[in-house]
C-alpha cells in the first residue's frame, strides 16, 4: 500500500479541470492508499495529432507522476461504430484499415508525452468483440431510450427531425462498457465527453462495481483563440511539425491565449506559473513568457537543442537587425472572425490606405511575421498577434480581437 497526501493529488486532478464528479468519492479511493485505474479512450478517427489532443495526455502524464496505473486506450471498436459527440448528422464509421493505421499513429506518438514503461495500451475491440450480438442486446438492455435522448445532440437532432441512426445509441453504451470491463476508478474526457462518462458510472453499477470517477478537460482553442483547435480551420500546431514551425506558431498566440496555453499545456507548476502572470503584470514583457512556452513545447517533442535552434532563428528574423526595438503595440477590433490584412496595415497606421497596402503586397513590400505576404485577400484571425511590416522602417505589433 502506498501513502497519498489526498489533498494534493486532488490538486493535480483540478489543475485546468472543467468538473470532477465526485470528488468525496475520489477522496474515498485515495484514502486507501492503491494506485487508481485511471483510463481514457480515443478513438483513431485522424492520421495525425495535435496540441488539443494532448490536454488529455498532459493530465494523464501528471497523474501517471503521481504513481497512479493509466491505461491509454485506442477505440478500435468504438471507431468503428462513429462517436456521435456533438454531430448534427451521423457520423460515417472509419474502415477497419484506417482504424488500424490511425491506431499505429496514436501508439507512435502518445510516447512523446506518457511514459512507455507505465502505460497499458488496450485496444476495445477484445471485450466488445467478444460480446457477440447477444451480449450487445444485454447491454442495450441496461439503458432506456428515454435516457439517451437527454444527451444535449441527440435531443437537437431528435427534436429537429434529424435522423438519428440505432447503432449511434450503441456508441455511448460501448464506450459505457470500457469502464467495466477495465474496472475503472477515473475517467478522463472532453467536457464535450459527459454523457458517455455518465454512461459509463451507469453501467458499472449495473455490473455490481464501484462507479468511476469523472475528470473532464476544456477543449483547447486554437491559435485564433475562438474556435477549437482543429486541422480543418487551420488554427493548430501538430505535434510532430518541425520545431521552427511548431515556434513561431506558439509565438502568434495572444497574450492572453498564451496563458490558457500554459494552463493546459505547460508541465510548469501552478506557483512559477502565477509567478510568470505576476511579473507580467508588473512589467516584464509577456514575449518574454511566450518565449518560455514555446521552448518547453518544441523540447517536449522534440529536444532542447531544436528548441534552442528555432528560438535562434526567430530571433534571427524577428529581432537581429529585422525588428526594432520599440514597435508601437496595436489592438485592432475585427467585426467578424478575422481582419483583412490590407485593412490592418491601414488601421495599424503602418500605410495611408487600404490601396497603398494592397499596392505594396503586389511589390512584396508586405510582411507578416518576417514572411512576404503575396495573398491579397489574406485574413488574419481574431484571437492572434502579429507583427506586420511595411517596406523597411515601418513596423507595428498588432493584436486583432
Amino acid at each position: 500500500m502506498m501513502e497519498f497526501d489526498v489533498d494534493h493529488h486532488i490538486g493535480v486532478f483540478r489543475r485546468g479541470a472543467d468538473e470532477l464528479l465526485v470528488e468525496t468519492e475520489l477522496r474515498a479511493k485515495l484514502a486507501r492508499g492503491a494506485p487508481l485505474r485511471i483510463k481514457e479512450g480515443f478513438d483513431p478517427t485522424r492520421p495525425d495529432l495535435h496540441l488539443g489532443h494532448t490536454v488529455q495526455f498532459n493530465k494523464l502524464r501528471q497523474l501517471q507522476d503521481l504513481g497512479h496505473h493509466v491505461t491509454f486506450l485506442i477505440g478500435d471498436f468504438t471507431g468503428l461504430i462513429g462517436d456521435p459527440t456533438g454531430r448534427n448528422v451521423t457520423r460515417p464509421p472509419l474502415t477497419r484499415d484506417e482504424i488500424d493505421a490511425n491506431a499505429k499513429t496514436y501508439t507512435d506518438q502518445v510516447f512523446l508525452i506518457l511514459d512507455r514503461e507505465k502505460t497499458e495500451v488496450a485496444f476495445n475491440s477484445r471485450w466488445l468483440s467478444a460480446l457477440g450480438a447477444d451480449g450487445m442486446i444485454r447491454l442495450a438492455a441496461k439503458y432506456t431510450v428515454a435516457r439517451m435522448l437527454e444527451r444535449d445532440d441527440f435531443a437537437k437532432r431528435y427534436k429537429s427531425e434529424q435522423p438519428i441512426a440505432i447503432h449511434e445509441f450503441l456508441y455511448p453504451l460501448a464506450q459505457g462498457y470500457d469502464s467495466v470491463a477495465l474496472n475503472a476508478d477515473v475517467e478522463l474526457g472532453g467536457t464535450d465527453q459527459k454523457f458517455n462518462l455518465l454512461v459509463g458510472r451507469e453501467l458499472q453499477r449495473h455490473y455490481g462495481q464501484e462507479p468511476q470517477c469523472i475528470l473532464t478537460l476544456p477543449l483547447l482553442e486554437g491559435l485564433d483563440g475562438v474556435n477549437k483547435m482543429s486541422k480543418s480551420l487551420d488554427n493548430y500546431v501538430g505535434i510532430t511539425e518541425a520545431p521552427a514551425s511548431m515556434f513561431g506558431k506558439l509565438m502568434s498566440i495572444s497574450d492572453a491565449l498564451m496563458w490558457r496555453y500554459y494552463e493546459l499545456l505547460s508541465f510548469r507548476s501552478e506557483e512559477q506559473i502565477a509567478g510568470l502572470r505576476r511579473a507580467c503584470a508588473e512589467g516584464r514583457n509577456p514575449r518574454d513568457a511566450k518565449v518560455m512556452l514555446a521552448q518547453e513545447i518544441v523540447e517536449r517533442f522534440h529536444s532542447r537543442q531544436a528548441a534552442d535552434a528555432a528560438l535562434a532563428e526567430f530571433d534571427a528574423r524577428f529581432r537581429d537587425g529585422a525588428l526594432p526595438h520599440d514597435i508601437p503595440e496595436v489592438t485592432l477590433h475585427a467585426a467578424g472572425a478575422g481582419m483583412p490584412i490590407a485593412q490592418l496595415a491601414k488601421q495599424a497606421g503602418i500605410v495611408a490606405s487600404t490601396s497603398d497596402a494592397l499596392r505594396l503586397i503586389q511589390q512584396r513590400g508586405l510582411k507578416l511575421d518576417g514572411d512576404v505576404v503575396a495573398d491579397k485577400s489574406l485574413i488574419v484571425a481574431s484571437g492572434t498577434t502579429v507583427v506586420v511590416q511595411a517596406g523597411k522602417r515601418r513596423f507595428a505589433r498588432v493584436t486583432v480581437k
